[in-house]
Order: C-alpha cells, then structure tokens, then sequence
C-alpha cells in the first residue's frame, strides 16, 4: 500500500506539481457515511424508549384517574354481577381506543415520513404495511399492561367500600 501511494503521488506531481496529494479511500469514506447513520439510529432508540416510558407512565396516570372517577359504577356493577373481566375489559375500553385512534393517525405520518427518508439512498427496503399493524399491536398491547393492573387492583376491590367511596 505505501509504495503503490507513493508511485501515485509521483504521478500525481508530474500531472499536477502546485497542488498537493490529497487522497481518501472510498471505504473510508463510506464508512463514515454510515456511521452517521448508525449514531442517528442510536439516538432515535433511545429516544424512543424514553418516549415509551412517559407514555406508559401517563397511561398509567390516566388509568388511575379513570378508575378513581368510576369507583361507584364499580362497584355498583361488581353488586349486579359483573365479572373480573367485564369490569376490567369496561375500564380499558377508553385507553384501547384512544391507542387504536392514534395509530391509525400515527401510520400515515410514519410511512410518508419513511418514504422521504428512504429516498436518500440508492438501494432501499419497501415498506410492509404488516410493520405499521405490529407496531399498533405492541402499543395496544403495552397500553393494556400499564392500565391493566390498576383495573384489575380497583375491580378487585370490595363493592361495598366503592359505594361508600366519595
């Protein structure tokens, strides 16, 4: 590698002699073009999965809310002899479809803005709208395990204390 360089810049100050042997190997530079990517990527994971958590921990925020507000209707369903999981699957309701709203506004958004992203390169994957429903199947499925333990814990509870409850 050394002598083929220097037979090069030899050439190079026969051809060009004022202007200096500047040189840069091609894998070089491609690998710091995906390095950059790679370190994009990263930070958009973690970014992401700091997102998941303020999500899961308003989902939460609002499940406690929620139940709070409907301890009588609770209890007053629990007295007539709703089940476990009619009450629980009654207070999840609202989260399963605010989750499935913002899905079905998040896909378009996230497709075109993927497609405008794949555009910056030669040789790129089509996009499989099976992604966008495995994606709202994981948000719903998140969403129901951050709410459902706080349904669970408040349709558990005695029915007679969640009529008392003010």
């Amino acid at each position: 590698m050394p002598a083929t360089l220097e037979t090069i810049k030899q050439a190079w100050n026969k051809v060009a002699p004022g202007q200096p042997f500047d040189f840069t190997f091609l894998n070089d530079a491609l690998d710091a073009q995906y390095r950059a990517e790679q370190h994009l990527s990263s930070v958009l994971s973690w970014a992401t999965y700091l997102a998941i958590l303020i999500a899961c921990l308003g989902l939460f925020g609002i499940a406690t809310l929620t139940t709070a507000g409907r301890t009588k209707e609770i209890g007053v369903r629990k007295v007539l002899g709703a089940s476990l999981a009619q009450l629980v699957f009654t207070l999840n309701k609202p989260i399963t479809l605010m989750v499935l709203l913002a899905s079905v506004i998040a896909a378009p958004i996230a497709y075109l803005l993927m497609q405008r992203w794949l555009q910056g390169f030669a040789f790129h994957v089509a996009i499989n709208p099976a992604w966008f429903l495995l994606a709202a199947g994981l948000a719903l499925a998140l969403a129901w395990l951050s709410v459902s333990w706080q349904s669970v814990k408040t349709a558990r509870g005695n029915p007679v204390e969640a009529l008392r409850y003010e």
